[in-house]
């Protein structure tokens, strides 16, 4: 099956939500043909205890597939995985019971999730009148995100799964619901959040979770944790296909990991795309826990974000910013949507990621301003501007990891992101460096490259060219004014130097001639750098230029010639005349023979 095809998807994905007992399991018997309940224990009991999943194809052609989650308040863990990843949900409250606890605590979980699609079934219609039922919980839904969404009013129908009346009712709602759903990010990357884990005889370790974003497909490679994992197979709605493109329920056969390595919670990956993180920075949605108040909030919390569930250390900044501090790192992003849950008041609070690598808070009063940054910081592209200007400086892909876009007027050097404006403003900085480093060792050009760039507070020798404007230059692995010469007194000796050698080109003075001409080994060495002699080996310094006029000498001595030979036609020393040889054998003037002797290449 190609789900690629020009206006194919994959399917629509909705979780219920309601009160054990109000009829979320017979409704999806009635809706799918299909018993959501998996366990023996479930349908003996008729309680569902754990996440529940039915499908089926709608009068339009659309397919669903249905979370059905646990209403009994001992596994609310267990419904907050199945609703982290789905954009939808079917609320279902009995007609004979109306509004209860665990109904308020769904809509709590939804309306903190931000959840803005939703379908209200009042079920058991045919034991009570459901209309009071209908207008109650209506008008409850209307405070929450539920009522905030682009139908504005919840959609609502009264139906009895056990008669039948109304199952029709609730197809054609459910279409309708589901054509108003935002269209999801196919070409994002996955990230699957596994809420189940099994083997399968013959075919090795099976995941299945909700596919909110991307595709996978056969052939995959996926991070989990600190490895990959190969895709040997995808399934979804019970059928082999060779891709699965969000929304979708997907099973995926994995090769190279056990099943015992895996639980509800893992995630798996497109390789480099998210940043794992144990800290981040968030601010609570609105209505949160005392709309800010620090005393009220709690010191632990768990944090739920897709199938996963993990502790927590909440650190109040200011207003409804804190820090999280994860007992287990996520790969999370900003804009991402969390629930925090206080198990010890039952009570949970919607929170927005707004940092996932956030700074150290050392000095006193830093909290407030990071909350203050925090406030002042827009969403979208604006935010992603004003993030990268504060850290000046970011690898691309972890810019993106993060979850943010590359701002339009960042500039890019290699790998890196730097903020509008920080290039001229080094480059500005940059001859003051140069010219302080010279003032202190100035038998040198300039500083190296690594000692601009710790100067600089760049990250990376990378980025120093990139703020090396004229009359700078970069030369030898140092960042030297282009024009500078050597210091007054040191380029009066290298003249005399010069001067001897255009006399005698070969006439390399030795080491007291050195001396007395106050060239020590610091002198030549920056004379050697500013181009200004050539170092033969240590000891012998000869005028730029000497591979040309040794070859011209060379000339007109016939091949294959010897060292002596050699030395005759430059007239110098052996001292001079042996390194210089090999000096020539290294700069590919000259070749060595078998048998000592040399010929011009």
């Amino acid at each position: 099956m190609d789900l690629t095809a020009p206006g194919a998807s994959g399917m629509d994905v909705i979780a219920t939500a309601g009160h054990v007992d109000h009829g979320k399991s017979t409704l999806v018997r009635a809706l799918t043909g299909m018993e959501p309940d998996r366990w023996e224990e479930e349908r003996r009991r008729g309680l569902t205890i754990d996440l529940g999943f039915a499908w089926t194809t709608l009068p339009s052609g659309r397919r669903l597939a249905i979370v059905d989650v646990p209403g009994h308040e001992r596994f609310v863990g267990n419904m907050l995985a199945g609703v982290g990843s789905v954009p939808a949900a079917l609320v279902v409250v009995a007609a004979d019971d109306g509004w209860s606890a665990q109904t308020a605590e769904h809509v709590a979980v939804l309306d903190a999730l931000g959840v803005r699609h939703a379908l209200l079934a009042v079920t058991k219609a045919d034991l009570a009148d459901p209309a009071p039922v209908l207008a109650d919980v209506r008008q409850r839904l209307a405070a929450t995100s539920l009522g905030g969404g682009p139908m504005g009013e919840v959609p609502a129908v009264a139906v009895s799964a056990a008669t039948g009346a109304g199952v029709p009712d609730v197809v054609a709602a459910l279409e309708s619901l589901l054509a108003g759903l935002p269209a999801p990010d196919r070409d994002a990357p996955v990230r699957l959040w596994i809420d189940r884990a099994f083997p399968v005889r013959g075919a090795g370790t099976v995941v299945t979770g909700t596919l909110a974003a991307g595709r996978v497909a056969a052939g995959d490679r996926l991070q989990l944790g600190g490895r990959e994992v190969g895709v040997r197979g995808v399934h979804s709605l019970g059928q082999p296909v060779e891709r699965a493109q969000a929304t979708a329920r997907v099973a995926l056969n994995l090769r190279g990991i056990a099943v015992e390595e895996l639980s509800r919670g893992d995630a798996l990956l497109t390789p480099g795309a998210f940043r794992s993180t144990a800290e981040l920075d968030a601010t609570l949605a609105r209505g949160g826990w005392a709309a800010g108040d620090d005393a009220r909030l709690p010191a632990e919390v768990v944090v739920h974000v897709g199938s996963a569930a993990v502790g927590a250390r909440l650190r109040p900044l200011e207003g409804t910013a804190v820090r999280l501090r994860l007992a287990t790192p996520l790969p999370l992003r900003v804009g991402d949507r969390l629930l925090l849950r206080d198990p010890g008041a039952h009570r949970v609070c919607g929170a927005d990621v707004r940092d996932v690598d956030p700074p150290e808070l050392r000095r006193r009063g830093a909290a407030r301003r990071r909350a203050e940054e925090l406030a002042a910081q827009p969403v979208g592209p604006a935010g992603a501007a004003a993030e990268l200007a504060r850290r000046r400086f970011v690898r691309a892909a972890d810019f993106a990891a993060m979850g943010w876009p590359v701002p339009e007027q960042s500039t890019r050097v290699g790998p890196w992101l730097l903020a509008p404006g920080l290039v001229d403003e080094l480059a500005a900085a940059l001859p003051g460096i140069v010219a302080r480093y010279r003032q202190l060792r100035p038998l040198e050009p300039g500083p190296p490259v690594a000692v601009a760039r710790r100067a600089l507070e760049l990250p990376d020798d990378e980025l120093v060219p990139a703020v090396v404007r004229e009359p700078l230059a970069l030369r030898e692995g140092r960042v030297v004014v282009a024009t500078a010469g050597l210091p007054t007194r040191v380029q009066q000796a290298v003249d005399r130097i010069r001067a001897t050698l255009a006399a005698d080109p070969f006439a390399a003075p030795d080491a007291d001639q050195l001396r007395a001409a106050g060239l020590g080994s610091r002198e030549l060495a920056a004379a050697v750098r500013d181009g200004q002699l050539v170092k033969i080996a240590d000891g012998v310094y000869l005028a730029p230029g000497v591979a040309e006029q040794a070859r011209a000498r060379l000339a007109g001595v016939p091949a294959p010639f010897t060292l002596s030979q050699a030395r005759s036609a430059w007239g110098t020393s052996r001292r001079v005349a042996v390194p210089l040889m090999e000096w020539l054998d290294a700069q590919g003037v000259t070749e060595r023979l078998p048998d000592n002797t040399r010929r011009l290449r």
